[in-house]
Order: structure tokens, then C-alpha cells, then sequence
């Protein structure tokens, strides 16, 4: 069906880049297009990250702007549907967009992604963490600006293994979304590297499952209660997983992605402990990098509310590492320019380095703060970064 997809965009497109020509930017602006979702569930993911997203541009704009022009941002909405995704990319390209935003999820950014690679412009997927947001799903001009869920998992199996003394795990996979899935195949990749980790069990369940009681009780049926459970889920089915195996008395360490990042559910686990996280960065005013509760109070004086989880950081990541690569390009050129992304290699940025190269466009490796939550409130308490890239054949798994 994606493939189905993916050629009619292609198809659709085809006929339609010429028309991008009529309304290219005047030659003192450079043009963005943000073919994000202003309307439907998707607005809770894209909206924050396109906020940041739009700190950086107004700062580099204050700052003189990019290869001496301005910054020009347009719009479309995508509704939070994937044939409007697809109109929104080619709305925003034939309004002149040189560098087209998506929706954070693959498979909601992925059309208007497709629909800049056939006009061949660069395309970024605001905070998506799938392999195939990138050249294994749309091709050699597209990029995320977050890390590869997979990396979320192997991260919590070598840190847990490695600094909480885990040894036993259970694994939980909620079978709804390729993020989900992308965490486990990075803990199961990982974990086998560990000389005395064991996962005694695993099993599935589904989000809009109202009950996982038989997932728990063969949890309860183990022998020994495991050190560790690794719970590959989002929301908003997660909670209610979280919920059930605090109140069948487990008490096991429970990992998770980052996707649980945020204080806004905690109230739904009341003096949940014992939970952790991997973030890029802390919402909470204690990021060891100062720079970074800075960003969150500059994001605060300009939206009226703090960060409400991690995922507001990628799209000032994205803008940032954009801008690098067109100044040292010295031009706007989708080939040009991504041949500067691809030579980054633990480039700095305010939440974490990052690296791209000619076969992936996403990062297979990265440092991570861990977030643990104790008595419902979260802190950060240690940082990891994983010891070795997780490979392309154990991503493409997704």
C-alpha cells in the first residue's frame, strides 16, 4: 500500500513540478514550507516541533538571515490525513518552498515528503523515527531530525545492564506503530551483546487493548519477578499498560521510549516510581547543559507554555543543522546541500550531535539523557550514549 502510495505521489508530481516555477521567492528570501498537520491528532506532535522550528528561523534571521537573505516560512496543512499530505507538499513547493517540513510520523509526513523528492527538493520529518523516514522511504533528499527509535531501545538495555545491574528482562511490545516496533528491534539487537542478560519472556499486546490481564499474569507466572521490563508502547494506549502492571503489585523496572516523555500523564499512575525514559532533552529545568532550560524559557515567552515533552527539539535541531549545510554549501541546491548534511559527523547541537551519512539520513547513534520518574515526578538522573551505531540491517527490520 505504501509503495501504491508512493508512485502516485510520484505520478501526481511528475506534472505538477513545472508549476512550482510560478512563484519562487523574491531573490532576497530563502523559502521554507511547513506541509505539517494543523488540524487533527498530529497537530499535538508537529505543532510544538514546528514552534521550535520557528525559533531558530527567527534567530537567524535577527542574525542576518541565511546566505544574506531572509528566511520565508509558507504553509499547508496536511489534516492529519495522507492524500491531504500529499497536496500540502505540492501546495507548499509551488509557492516556492527550497526546504519542505513534514509531519513528524512517517507514515502521515511521508507523502508530502515524496512529494518534494520528485520535484527534488530536501524534505526533513520534523521528529519521525522510523529508518524509513529518510532514503529507505522516500529517498536521497529526505532527513529526520530525531533519533531512530531503535536507538531508544538499545540505549535502555545497555544503560539499565550497564549502571542498574538488569539482568532479567520481559519484553512488551504494543504491536500498533513501526516507532513501537522500532524500539524492541533495538533492545533485541542490543541486548544479545550483554553477556548475562536474559529475557525470560515476551509477549504482545495491541493499544486500544482495555486490558492485558493475561500478559500480566504469565509476568506474575515467572519464577523470579524480572529486573526489567522493556515496554515498547506511546500513546495513549501506554498508560493504561503502565497502570495495570504497577497494579498487579510488579514492581520491576519498566523502560520505555521516548515517546512517554512529559508529566502531563503522570497523574493517570499516581506515585508511579521505579519508570525510566531516554530524552534528548529535559522539559523539567534540569538539562545539565543550561543552554537548554534557556531554549525552554525562550519557547515559553514566545508560545505561553513551557515544552511539554522532548519532541519540541528536533525541529529547532532541523532547522539548525539546515542552515549549517546551506552556508556551507552557498546555495539552496538539494544536491549540493546534501552533500554538506552528509559529511556531518557529531555535529554539535543544542540537544545532542548529529550525524548523517550517504546511507542513512537519520541517527543511528546518540547521546541520551535518562529521565527517571520516582513518587510521579520525573528527573533527569544520568545520560548514555549507546557503545556501538545500531547497523542498517538490524533498522531495516522495521
Amino acid at each position: 500500500m505504501k509503495n501504491i502510495l508512493r508512485l502516485g505521489v510520484i505520478a501526481a508530481t511528475s506534472g505538477l513540478v513545472m508549476a512550482t516555477g510560478a512563484a519562487f521567492a523574491d531573490d532576497d528570501e530563502i523559502v521554507v514550507g511547513m506541509a505539517t498537520a494543523e488540524s487533527g491528532f498530529m497537530q499535538a506532535y508537529d505543532k510544538p516541533a514546528q514552534e521550535a522550528a520557528m525559533i531558530r528561523i527567527d534567530e537567524i534571521n535577527k542574525a542576518g538571515g541565511l546566505l544574506g537573505k531572509q528566511i520565508k516560512v509558507v504553509t499547508a496543512d496536511t489534516k492529519t490525513d495522507r492524500a491531504e499530505g500529499a497536496k500540502a507538499g505540492l501546495e507548499v513547493l509551488d509557492k516556492g518552498a527550497d526546504l519542505v517540513i513534514v509531519s513528524c510520523d512517517y507514515d502521515f509526513g511521508s507523502p508530502a515528503a515524496l512529494a518534494a523528492e520528485a520535484a527534488g527538493k530536501v524534505s526533513f520529518f520534523l521528529c519521525a523515527e522510523s529508518i524509513k523516514a529518510g532514503i529507505q522511504g522516500v529517498g536521497p533528499h529526505s532527513f529526520s531530525a530525531s533519533v531512530l527509535a531503535a536507538v531508544q531501545g538499545a540505549t535502555m538495555a545497555e544503560w539499565s545492564f550497564k549502571k542498574k545491574n538488569a539482568r532479567s528482562f520481559y519484553v512488551l511490545l504494543d504491536t500498533w506503530t513501526e516507532y513501537n516496533k522500532g524500539i524492541c528491534d533495538g533492545f533485541d539487537w542490543m541486548a544479545p551483546k550483554l553477556e548475562g542478560a536474559e529475557v525470560v519472556g515476551r509477549d504482545t499486546f495491541k493499544n486500544e487493548d482495555a486490558s492485558i490481564a493475561s500478559q500480566i499474569t504469565r509476568i506474575k507466572s515467572l519464577a523470579k519477578e524480572p529486573d526489567a521490563i522493556m515496554l515498547c508502547s506511546m500513546m495513549p494506549g501506554v498508560v493504561s499498560a503502565i497502570k495495570q502492571i504497577r497494579a498487579a503489585g510488579i514492581k520491576s523496572m519498566i523502560l520505555n521510549g521516548s515517546g512517554v516523555d512529559g508529566s502531563y500523564w503522570l497523574n493517570a499512575v499516581p506515585d508511579l516510581s521505579n519508570f525510566f525514559v531516554p530524552v534528548q532533552g529535559s522539559i523539567y529545568g534540569d538539562d545539565p547543559n543550561p543552554a537548554v532550560e534557556e531554549f525552554n524559557k525562550k519557547y515559553e515567552t514566545v508560545t505561553g507554555a513551557r515544552p511539554s515533552s522532548q519532541y519540541v527539539y528536533p525541529g529547532y535541531v532541523l532547522i539548525d543543522i539546515w542552515a549549517k549545510a546551506v552556508d556551507r554549501a552557498k546555495s539552496t541546491d538539494a544536491d549540493a546541500v546534501v552533500a554538506e548534511l552528509e559529511k556531518m559527523k557529531d555535529e554539535a547541537t543544542l540537544f545532542g550531535p548529529r550525524t548523517f551519512t550517504n546511507e542513512i539520513h537519520h541517527q543511528n547513534k546518540g547521546r541520551y539523557l535518562i529521565s527517571e520518574v520516582t513518587a510521579g515526578k520525573p528527573k533527569i538522573v544520568d545520560e548514555w550514549t549507546i557503545s556501538e551505531s545500531v547497523p542498517l540491517e538490524a533498522l531495516l527490520k522495521q
